[in-house]
């Protein structure tokens, strides 16, 4: 029995290979002859490009060629299909659907309307500058509100009802009534988006920083007419997603498109400026909330109609109310999502997408039907909770929601909260207390590993899963370390290539849960391989049974018999032994799978200086079986991080004339910074869900920021007697009224 590895916190194997500057994103490929591409971007949120003249760009030092839609060859769609988790690794999506330089509509602004190549980088973006594109201008539509104003939505799905809300509502003892809103929020990884791209042989290689390289190469294949096996995307370092890179963006085809084009290696980086508006964002959303509850405090009525942004091309639907039809017990229940179109690029996936915009508005909503039914805010979601998934009519598989409540509550010293407003002070300070409950699905999706166990004594394992940041590299080490006994440094981790046994897409918090099982089937596979070895006649094992000998600490064991696996490979003259395993998804139809969490917050006001600031953070979460506890709270750390940027800083803005963003860069986009950091105080409840796999592992990259913006605006009520419905929740929203 080898002593146990996970659930023991350990640090990254990559950490060295990162800290040290030996670890290489998708811009640190050279290739010898390797062309620079730069984009040149649309500077009009609708119409069409009347002209192109790219002769001044053309004519300058070491430009090569400008790519744009009267000269690009030929691209092609990927077929639009939605995605079914038992088929994940076949899939082929892009938010985007449009190819770029497919004709001559712009739809939004910072749209690629051309793309020169040069021999350096400085050539290329200098030449840029110099191409010279004439539009006819159309009016765009430049907000949600302006959309919603003159369109009635498009029915996203994603929608569920039960019983009869209206009725129940309009009965109810007591019910409430509000609109919350939150705004376009951007991404912006510290890796900026990049592709390096070269042909050989009628093969196309692309280093990426992409989330799902098996989903790239997928895309590439349709678009250029390949098959895939003549395809290879490699991302072994991501500088993070957040979801912006779960998809393939246009700069990617560009790039590719020009590489083939010109016979040489390109290289495309975005600018800083155009990952705001060409790589995806959260879209704006406009959620109407209705509650109602008894005379006691149990909800009889929950409806949560949401509207979201999306582009004027492509229908994307921000999930809102995927939590609300099941977080709380409710006999009826409407949740509808609706998309309108809007003059900018398509939103896409960003961390806890629906659930973090969406339990902003349930959760806050929660508090004011707490305080319209006059009970605590704890005790009414405590008296709500749901002992089951009533959307689906199944047990959960693992909830500890009241625990998480419980023990948060404790360490933050809810019972000594005086719940009058702004009755809790400390000097100038006025304290407010809030929580919000949080929540994100659990999912195992399909994947495959290898493993390979050398006559060296060391072990390689290979997926084509990515690490995006998260820890998976080690994850896949312990998975392997606790089945062979192997220690972490003997263990050999290859990920992010579409080369290796297809990984599914590093996101939906999916990964630990789905490639730990691929990992551990292709490790036994390998030691039932050195077991036959063994027991061969020349084997040190001969005449033994192979399922008989234990594994210890790298060693086969019989008795008091103990042989190391490089002996028995070195003994039959062999270099390896090797398992490969398919995983498949979760089982279904008998167990609702969920996470569940809970954060309580402390906020400080001082109206004398009009500074809002979180000072403390205490949260419990519940993912199952917390693999390695050092990344795990990692995780949740930076997710917590996000939501206070969520919650009091992040806005994309849109000149109301142009529809032009005026806040595209790091200077305007205001993020949190050191100073803006609260004493952060994680509890990471350690109950392995058993239903779902059997390490019982649930993803824990989401959950952290789900639930964390209602929470702040909770406590900040509880502080000002302000309600603030729409994100961000500025000073100036604060200060709204005041003498």
């Amino acid at each position: 029995m080898n002593p146990p590895i996970i659930g023991i916190a350990q640090r990254r194997i990559d950490g060295r290979l990162k800290v040290s500057g030996a670890a290489r994103y998708a811009a640190e490929h050279p290739r010898p002859g390797m062309l620079y591409a730069y984009g040149v971007y649309s500077t009009i949120a609708h119409g069409r490009i009347c002209n192109i003249d790219d002769r001044q760009a053309a004519a300058m030092p070491g430009v090569i060629s400008v790519l744009h839609h009267g000269n690009c060859p030929k691209l092609y769609r990927t077929p639009a299909a939605a995605m079914d988790m038992a088929q994940i690794l076949s899939a082929s999506k892009v938010d985007e659907f449009r190819t770029p330089f497919e004709d001559e509509r712009v739809s939004y602004p910072g749209q690629f309307v051309a793309l020169v190549l040069a021999e350096s980088f400085e050539q290329a973006r200098a030449a840029a500058y110099r191409v010279m594109v004439e539009y006819e201008v159309g009016e765009p539509i430049r907000s949600l509100a302006e959309a919603m104003a003159t369109h009635q939505g498009k029915d996203g799905g994603a929608g569920h009802t039960r019983g009869d809300p209206q009725a129940a509502y309009a009965s109810a003892a007591r019910s409430i009534d509000v609109t919350y809103t939150t705004p376009v929020e951007n991404h912006n990884p510290m890796e900026m988006h990049a592709t390096t791209a070269w042909w050989e042989d009628g093969r196309l290689f692309v280093y990426e920083s992409t989330q799902g390289v098996v989903n790239h190469r997928n895309v590439l294949a349709n678009v250029f007419d390949l098959p895939p096996d003549r395809v290879e995307v490699r991302a072994p370092f991501i500088g993070s997603g957040f979801g912006s890179k779960l998809w393939p963006w246009p700069h990617s085809i560009a790039a590719c498109a020009a590489a083939k084009v010109s016979g040489r290696p390109v290289q495309l980086m975005l600018p800083r400026q155009q990952m705001f508006t060409t790589s995806g964002h959260r879209a704006e959303t406009s959620q109407r909330m209705r509650l109602a509850t008894d005379s006691i405090g149990k909800l009889v009525s929950l409806r949560h109609e949401s509207h979201n942004s999306t582009s004027t091309t492509d229908a994307y639907t921000e999930p809102c109310g995927s939590v609300s039809k099941s977080l709380y017990s409710c006999p009826n229940v409407l949740v509808s999502h609706k998309n309108v179109p809007v003059n900018r690029g398509t939103p896409t996936s960003m961390r806890a997408p629906g659930a973090a915009p969406g339990l902003f508005a349930l959760e806050s909503a929660i508090d004011e039907m707490a305080e319209a039914a006059g009970i605590d805010p704890m005790d009414f979601r405590l008296l709500n909770m749901a002992s089951m998934d009533e959307s689906v009519g199944l047990p959960w598989s693992s909830n500890h929601l009241q625990e998480a409540i419980e023990v948060a509550a404790q360490k933050i010293g809810w019972q000594q909260r005086n719940p009058a407003i702004g009755s809790m002070r400390d000097g100038d300070e006025i304290i407010g207390y809030g929580m919000g409950a949080c929540n994100w699905e659990a999912s195992q999706v399909p994947t495959d590993a290898r493993v390979i166990l050398r006559a060296d004594g060391t072990a390689l394992a290979q997926c084509g899963l990515q690490d995006i940041g998260t820890g998976t590299y080690t994850i896949v080490a312990q998975t392997v370390s606790q089945l062979t006994g192997l220690a972490l440094d003997r263990i050999e981790v290859q990920l992010g290539s579409s080369a290796y046994p297809p990984g599914a897409m590093s996101g939906g918090s999916w990964a630990t849960s789905s490639v730990m099982p691929a990992i551990a089937g292709a490790t036994r596979q390998a030691l039932d391989k050195l077991r036959e070895y063994a027991v061969l006649s020349a084997g040190q094992f001969a005449g033994k049974k192979p399922e008989t000998l234990k594994v210890e600490a790298g060693q086969l064991v019989s008795g008091k018999q103990r042989v190391s696996f490089c002996e028995v490979l070195n003994q039959q003259r062999l270099s390896h032994a090797e398992g490969t395993f398919k995983s498949g998804a979760a089982k279904t139809g008998t167990w609702s799978y969920r996470s569940f969490g809970a954060h309580f917050v402390e906020v400080r006001w001082d109206p004398g200086i009009s500074r809002l600031r979180v000072a403390r953070v205490v949260s419990a979460i519940d993912v199952g079986k917390v693999v390695n506890p050092l990344a795990a709270s990692n995780q949740v750390e930076g997710a917590i991080v996000m939501g206070i940027g969520m919650t009091l800083f992040e806005a994309g803005e849109f000149d109301p004339v142009s529809g032009l963003p005026v806040n595209n860069n790091l200077a305007e986009y205001v993020v949190p910074v050191h100073a803006d950091q609260p004493v952060i105080d994680i509890t990471l409840l350690d109950y392995p869900d058993l239903n779902l796999s059997e390490f019982g592992a649930r993803g824990i990259g989401e959950i952290g920021i789900t639930g964390l913006a209602a929470a702040i605006a909770n406590a900040v009520y509880h502080a000002t007697g302000k309600r603030i419905r729409g994100l961000p929740i500025t000073k100036e929203k604060l200060m709204h009224g005041l003498p």
